[in-house]
């Protein structure tokens, strides 16, 4: 039945088309106007037209307006996804927390590096001295590392990232009071302190396993993208922070050099206090899914009843046993296939790392410090932007597609840099490495999370970073020695050789093994759900 309002001539009136009046919606709409899936509620206007009057039209096209917004909102969500800062944004606490983690720790190795030759230096240690110095440096670090990384899910994930925080602090409280070469170096072997601004300690194998525990598989390259962006833009700040705040106190306050390098190094202290109290912050989600059941069932009264099907039956084991991680016999030949490649790319890389190619620009063109630091400032922040573009591109093609078509193109342009004689054309080949040479890290870290079981993740991580970090310390010799014979060019074919190498033994073995364990991954996830979802109904 058709009503009609008093003073109107029709119920014509109150159409909304002819009255000027918009749906009233929430989120994005298709192109019909309405979302899929969700009941659309239109609100009404009522008119009244007055005798002797005409209802005016719309005094804007509103249906355009509402339009183009859904559109625009459309569009910049999309562009938010691809930099992976949807994925960021949607994750928790915890991994937020690791990211700052991430960015506060890299911007105090970055403050060390700058400082820890000359600093050596200025305590009148010999080159050789130094050098020693640093190699038991990293020799401390990849015999705790390994030990900490095995045992961390059974000891607390947290507690060894608090751990790993104190003993940085430490360190740099040490660094700031000593001048004994001796007490410095085992500070530096025991403790954390950086000798070339890369990632040491525990702190990477951990939190990538976190991030993994917590992150949807389709997010992950998304998350490791920008986990290892900010671990980047984190160490450059702090070399610049260094940079200014030891130029106020040398020049503006007259302080010499010991002294300002030390009252750095208590701001190193200041920082690694900083890290750990990021870290208190983590809840118990961080902690692996058997150190999550023992504390639920420590905190639960009625522990028999719910253990009685699982652990009842399974032997109890030693407590010294019980630290170990059980690594399963499938996994025994990915984990060696796994270090074997990742051994044969680091040691490429260390066939001509940073320091290496700097001297060579320096010492073939005679290219001034200034003006070189300058050149490596954007090499670097466009490795860092390349970042984000391989999140998006893993999406798409999958991690180990990804790491594979970025990488070895860069690598084909490493291995030509010490070939041209004009400093022009060899720029253009390291910039080229530089757009691409770090593009396989995010989606590296996604890969390792996936083709290893959860349980397994923290003690592989950290076997992996074990190994790549001692096969990069092995090649710096084998440079200098092509170096003194004026084989420069050997270094950056070989290093290059051997990573192309590593490329193509990834694209043997792990191109359909990714696949799998995705497709394992998703089932297990949906078995836990649906084992949740029961229990919370019975």
């Amino acid at each position: 039945m058709e009503e009609r309002v008093p003073g109107c001539d029709s119920a014509k009136n109150l159409q909304p088309s002819r009255l000027g009046v918009s749906d009233h919606r929430d989120g994005i709409a298709d192109e019909a106007g309405r979302r899929p899936g969700r009941a659309s509620v239109t609100q009404y206007s009522v008119v009244i037209q007055l005798p002797g009057t005409q209802i005016d039209g719309p005094k804007m096209d509103e249906s355009s307006t509402a339009g183009d917004t859904p559109k625009r909102d459309g569009i910049l969500r999309r562009v938010l996804e691809e930099l992976g800062l949807v994925s960021l944004y949607a994750s928790s606490r915890d991994v937020k927390l690791l990211c700052l983690q991430r960015f506060v720790r890299m911007f105090a190795y970055g403050v060390s590096t700058l400082i820890l030759v000359a600093y050596l230096s200025a305590l009148a240690i010999p080159k050789t001295g130094i050098g020693l110095f640093m190699t038991l440096t990293l020799v401390g670090d990849i015999c705790i590392s390994f030990f900490l990384t095995l045992f961390a899910d059974a000891l607390g994930r947290r507690a060894v990232l608090a751990l790993g925080a104190l003993l940085m602090a430490a360190s740099g409280v040490v660094f700031a009071l000593s001048g004994s070469y001796w007490v410095l170096l085992v500070a530096a072997v025991v403790g954390v302190i950086s000798p070339s601004g890369n990632e040491i300690g525990p702190f990477r194998a951990i939190e990538e396993s976190i991030a993994a525990q917590l992150t949807e598989p389709k997010n992950r390259s998304d998350i490791y993208a920008w986990y290892n962006l900010l671990g980047l833009v984190g160490a450059a700040c702090g070399c610049m922070a260094c940079g200014w705040i030891l130029q106020y106190f040398t020049e503006t306050l007259q302080w010499d050099v010991v002294r300002a390098y030390r009252a750095m190094y208590f701001g190193y202290a200041v920082i690694g206090l900083l890290k750990l109290t990021l870290t208190l912050l983590l809840s118990h989600s961080v902690e692996s899914e058997k150190k999550q059941l023992e504390i639920r069932s420590r905190n639960d009264e009625m522990r028999p009843l719910l253990e009685g099907t699982t652990s009842a039956n399974a032997p109890p084991k030693k407590r010294l046993r019980g630290l170990f991680p059980d690594i399963s016999k499938e996994s025994v030949p990915v984990v060696i296939t796994l270090c074997l490649l990742f051994a044969l790319d680091s040691f490429g890389s260390g066939l001509a790392p940073l320091s290496w190619i700097t001297f060579y620009f320096k010492s073939q063109f005679g290219i001034e410090e200034g003006t070189l630091g300058s050149i490596f400032f954007v090499t670097q922040t466009i490795a860092g932007a390349s970042m984000i573009v391989a999140s998006s591109l893993a999406k798409r093609f999958g991690n180990v597609n990804t790491m594979i078509f970025t990488h070895l193109p860069s690598q084909i342009f490493r291995s030509l840099l010490g070939v041209p004689s004009d400093v022009r054309l060899a720029l253009v080949f390291l910039i080229l490495n530089a757009s691409m040479q770090s593009m396989d890290t995010g989606p590296r870290s996604a890969f390792l999370a996936t083709i290893v079981l959860p349980a397994e993740r923290t003690a592989v991580m950290g076997t992996v970073n074990v190994v790549k970090t001692t096969a990069q310390s092995l090649g710096p010799i084998l440079t200098g020695v092509l170096v003194d014979r004026n084989l420069f060019w050997v270094c950056f074919v070989g290093s290059g050789g051997l990573k192309i190498l590593y490329d193509l033994g990834l694209l043997a073995f792990f191109k359909n093994k990714e696949k799998e364990r995705e497709r394992a991954e998703r089932s297990r996830i949906e078995r836990d759900e649906e084992q949740q979802q029961g229990g919370t109904n019975s």
